[in-house]
């Protein structure tokens, strides 16, 4: 177990002492930040205000404050989506490089078991994954909090958490397979460059999901980090839910709220139907032991004795 917990902090310190990687593996995050500072918030804000003109007799009845606590938990949750994207598959990129400057044969001839060795990357992005996002979630709820927006119970956050940590597994799973396709550096970095890119509009953090088709929503859902966001939407969003619908005082029916949940996508969507959080968390776990299956028997055939 020693020689396992030794592997495991080898690559965890490879990735926290690289400054860079940890910038870089947070960019998408970033984007996300400065995209809402320039102009998503106010994008956010119309959607809303097109949802109540279509209701104008709610006008005056929700209450500013809750608006704004929706909007800045939107951003949150984007930049923790992005998050579980980028941080697991910079961490991972560390198999590439081993693989690129025969450390694997190093590592392979040491008693280090196979099992071991391929559980030492998985664990290493795993964890790093849950502390930049856990980091991101407990800075969010704190200036929330600080901003009296945080409508939250302690059971929320405690699922908030878990989702986390689910996210970031499954998305470990999924990258460490990927990995056994690229043989450089320049590949996986130009790789990275496009997941980047994609990450944001993957998860809705630019646009909700349900503004695309049924096609495209059908695509980004694919993808278990898409349904970890939304589970992270439904937890984080509850109490400020709740706070409306109480505002409205069922004048409506619920309706408005059923728009804005169908608005900003509050329910994952696959052929042309929606996907219950049940479903979805059933979802990321299938995926994720398929990719750890696959991962395990691809990774024993590469970590065989030299």
């Amino acid at each position: 177990m020693r020689k396992f917990i030794g592997l495991t902090k080898r690559n965890l310190l490879i990735y926290f002492k690289d400054k860079a990687a940890i910038l870089f593996s947070l960019l998408t995050s970033l984007i996300v930040l400065v995209l809402y500072l320039l102009f998503l918030k106010g994008t956010y804000q119309d959607a809303f205000d097109s949802a109540l003109e279509e209701a104008a007799f709610l006008k005056g009845l929700i209450h500013s404050e809750d608006i704004e606590s929706f909007i800045n938990v939107t951003l949150l949750i984007g930049m923790m989506g992005s998050a579980m994207i980028t941080v697991p598959y910079s961490c991972l990129t560390t198999i590439v490089k081993d693989r690129e400057n025969k450390i694997d044969y190093d590592i392979s001839a040491t008693p280090i078991k196979r099992w071991q060795i391929i559980l030492s990357y998985f664990t290493s992005a795993a964890v790093s994954a849950c502390i930049m996002t856990g980091l991101l979630l407990t800075a969010g709820l704190l200036i929330l909090n600080s901003n009296g927006g945080l409508l939250l119970t302690a059971s929320d956050v405690v699922r908030a958490y878990g989702m986390v940590i689910l996210g970031s597994v499954s998305a470990t799973g999924i990258f460490m397979t990927m990995m056994m396709f690229f043989k450089t550096s320049q590949s996986s970095s130009s790789f990275f460059g496009m997941l980047s890119a994609a990450a944001g509009f993957v998860i809705g953090a630019y646009i909700p999901i349900s503004q695309f088709s049924e096609s495209v929503q059908t695509f980004c859902n694919l993808f278990p980090a898409t349904h970890v966001t939304v589970a992270i939407r439904n937890i984080l969003m509850r109490g400020v839910m709740d706070s409306m619908d109480s505002s409205i005082g069922g004048l409506d029916e619920g309706m408005f709220m059923d728009v804005i949940k169908d608005s900003f996508s509050f329910n994952a969507r696959m052929f042309e139907n929606n996907i219950s959080m049940r479903g979805s968390i059933t979802y990321i776990f299938i995926v994720t032991l398929v990719s750890i299956v696959i991962m395990t028997f691809a990774y024993s055939k590469t970590y065989r004795r030299k």
